[in-house]
Parts: C-alpha cells; structure tokens; sequence
C-alpha cells in the first residue's frame, strides 16, 4: 500500500501515546471520531486516556457538541465510556450558553434537532430566563445548533431562511463549528455547514466551539482546577481527528496537537474496504502537502 515516504519535516508517526506520557500535564481530547463514532465506543482510545491519567495526567473532554456537559455525558455512559477516561468536560453547548445569556431575553429562533432543546432548559436553569424561542421573522437572533433532519436535509435546504436572516441582520450563533460527522459510516452535516453557508452570503456569525478560544479557554481553567495550579500550553496535548477544527484550533491556542487519521479524514487516508484499514502514507503525504496546517504528531488510531 506505500508508494511514497514521508518527507523528512512530517509529523512523527506514534506508535502509542505511551510515548509521550511524561511530556504532557493534560491532554484536550475530542470525542467523537476519537472515542466514539456515535454509535459505539473505540475501547483501545477509552484505555489510552485512562492510562495516561494513571501516569499522573489530566484529560480534559472537548467537544464541538451543540448541548451542554451533562447530556453528553449520559451519552457516553450509555456507550459505556469508561468514567476513568476523563477528568471533565466542556462542549460548544457549554459556551452557547453564555452567549444566550448575554442576549437574556431577546427572542430567538432555533435551527436544529428536538433533542438539543436541553441547551435553552438549561439556559433557563442557570439564569433562571427562560430563552424566548419563536419563529424566524420575530427573532433578534438565531442560535443553530444542526439541521433539524440530518438524516435527508442539507445547507442548500436553509437557503430560504438563510437569505431572510442575512436581509434582517441577525446574528447567527453557532453551537457546533464542524461541518460534517460520521455517524457510523454515514456522513451528516453539522452547525457549521449552516454557519459556512450564511457567512458567504455576509451574514455575521459566533462560534462557540473549536477551532475558535472560548471552548480552549474554558478547557484550560478546568485543566487547572482538577490538577490544583497553573497548567503552561507547553505541557498540554490536543487530540483531534479534524484538520479544520481539532488541529487549527491547538495551533491557534499555541498547544501541541496530535492527528487522528482514521476519524473523519479517514476516506482520504485510509481507502479500501476495511472499516479501519493501516494509514496510507501515500496519500497522507499528499494530504499534508495541501493542508492549511500541520499537526505535531499523529497516529492512525488512539492507542497506548
């Protein structure tokens, strides 16, 4: 399957995270594409983090999931994640919630599935405003949190709403900056498609999650506060399957990063009939020298 080696300056290829687990204080970790697909749990990836915290590190959950903490967290015990795996959590829905608060009661219209309407009753809960929501041409902003039928709709399904939004001027947050997940071995689209698509029309939009500072803000200060002082950027490791999101996101917070090559790029990186074939370093040569950004490390899976 190799054709091609690897230039001298790409990211070192781990063998397991074993190697680096003197480096790191904590590790920023995705979730999904890295312990989970969203229909099953990686039990090597679940071992890996909880090895590294027996070693003495700390590892903290990120995730661009448009709900807050606690949903996402039944979520992964009902994949049977082990609670070892993690010291805490924080997600996009987490930081949503404080720009919703900022706006306390200007009504607002939602774009996205039932099942995160948790974001507005906890909104509600922790500020005790209950989030005005109504239909489009009354709102004085829109939060997006997904397409309300992922499984059949896609951006160009908004462009009516899209076009009405940018003619009013509202504000559009995002609470989920990815663009697409796998959810098994179907892609849907995400937040960020939606967000992607108003913003080529001039809309203006706020992102609540990676790559963007507020989620690695917030991620750090609970880094700290489970290890009891200051953890430095230079002693931190995100994990990430998603060049856009995952590894921007470290570069811009000035944090090492380490690739995931079979999550979401895994079609362009791992072709052929196997579910989770071996890294083509063909065609990772290749993606890399495309890429906007480069990666510290990567490994075709998380494993110790």
């Amino acid at each position: 399957m190799v054709t091609r080696a690897l230039p001298s300056d790409a990211p070192r290829i781990l063998d397991g995270l074993s190697a680096l687990a003197g480096r790191y204080d904590a590790i920023f970790c995705d979730v999904w594409g890295v312990i989970h697909n969203g229909r099953a749990r990686f039990p090597a990836a679940c071992e890996a983090l909880s090895r590294f915290r027996e070693a003495g590190g700390t590892v903290i959950l990120i995730t661009n999931a448009p709900r807050p903490s606690r949903p996402i967290l039944e979520q992964l015990a009902g994949l049977q994640v082990p609670r070892t795996t993690f010291d805490g959590m924080v997600t996009s829905g987490d930081v949503t919630l404080g720009f919703i608060e900022a706006r306390r009661d200007a009504p607002l219209h939602h774009i996205g599935p039932e099942r995160d309407l948790t974001l507005f009753q906890v909104a509600a809960e922790q500020t005790g405003v209950v989030p005005r929501l109504v239909p489009l041409p009354e709102a004085a902003y829109v939060v997006v949190t997904g397409l309300f039928d992922d499984q059949t709709e896609t951006p160009d399904t908004y462009a009516g709403d899209l076009e009405l939004m940018r003619a009013r001027g509202l504000d559009m947050i995002s609470a989920n900056p990815d663009l697409v997940v796998h959810v098994g071995d179907q892609l849907i689209y995400c937040a960020g498609a939606l967000a992607q698509a108003y913003e080529a029309r001039g809309g203006h939009v706020l992102q609540a999650g990676k790559p963007f500072s507020p989620i690695y803000e917030r991620a750090l200060e609970m880094a700290s506060a489970s290890r009891g002082k200051a953890v430095t950027r230079d002693r931190i490791l995100a994990i990430g399957d998603a060049m856009r999101t995952d590894i921007t996101g470290a570069g811009h917070f000035g944090i090492d990063s380490l690739f995931i090559t079979s999550g979401i790029h895994r079609d362009e990186l791992h072709p052929g009939p196997e579910s989770r074939p071996d890294l083509d370093l063909a065609a990772y040569a290749q993606f890399l020298d495309t890429a906007d950004v480069t990666p510290t490390l990567a490994m075709p899976e998380l494993i110790w």
